[in-house]
């Protein structure tokens, strides 16, 4: 009984972990995988800059006064 419970235990295992492989590939192919087209075609992939353009600012051009 033990290695029955055991044989069908290894199956699972190897199948939990190819599932997390395939995962992984699937999830670098997207990552790193050139996919957003230009006129001279695929564009490196490349980090994207999270800060806002340009300080605060002296505020609104046209202020409402009164």
């Amino acid at each position: 009984m033990a290695g029955e419970a055991g044989s069908g235990a290894l199956r699972e295992l190897i199948l939990v972990v190819a599932v997390a492989l395939a995962g992984l590939l699937l999830a670098m192919v997207a990552a790193f995988a050139p996919w957003h087209a230009t006129s001279a075609g695929n564009a490196p992939a490349g980090l994207v800059e999270l800060h806002s353009p340009g300080g605060p600012g002296p505020g609104p051009a046209n202020a409402h006064v009164g």
